[in-house]
């Protein structure tokens, strides 16, 4: 199992192909193509973890499954938490454990996902039902190295989680889907 601080922050994309073309020059390369990505998140009664700022997400990648606990919110110029993963090889089957010990399903979101590194960090672009979004993920004076590398400036600096931003999004647009998906938006 894998154990390690999640170090990020994340912006919007205008243009995929304008960002893509910033990677290569910057020297990145595609470690993983375009992947659909399908993410359940659980709590126990009460919301219990999220009160406690705390995450336990079921995630499919193509078709790898993971656990994930996400625990700690420390918000400055980075968003940084402890996270805590693993390999799974029965995503339906961890799902059916999960209920029976309490836990629900309480948010949906999908995405598709592209993974880029320079051997330093990562750097990953999804294309998710509310918009496009990237992420910069490694240590902290890296991050603001290829943000600028990339022509992101630090007020472009997103923290909120993809549940908080479709909070927004649904705020704005007058939605009422349950879920960040993309059937539930097209509604």
């Amino acid at each position: 199992m894998a154990s390690n601080k999640e170090i990020e922050v994340k912006f919007r994309v205008g243009s995929l192909r304008t960002l893509v073309r910033a990677l290569k020059k910057a020297g990145f390369r595609k470690e993983t193509p375009r992947t659909h990505e399908l993410n359940t998140l659980y709590d126990l009664p009460g919301a219990k973890l999220r009160k406690r700022k705390e995450l336990l997400r079921i995630r499919k990648y193509g078709s790898d499954w993971r656990i994930t606990h996400k625990s700690g919110t420390k918000v400055g110029r980075h968003s940084s938490r402890r996270e805590l993963e693993t390999k799974l090889s029965d995503g339906k089957k961890m799902d059916a454990i999960l209920r029976a010990l309490g836990y629900e399903p309480s948010f949906r979101y999908e995405k598709f996902r592209a993974e880029w590194t320079d051997g330093d960090g990562q750097v990953v672009v999804d294309e998710t039902p509310i918009g496009n979004f990237a992420e910069i993920e490694g240590p902290p004076r890296w991050i603001d190295s290829t943000a600028k590398n990339l022509g992101i400036s630090q007020d472009q600096y997103i923290m909120k989680n993809y549940a908080t931003l479709f909070d927004d999004w649904k705020r704005e647009m007058k939605s009422k889907a349950r879920e960040m998906t993309f059937n539930a938006v097209r509604k």
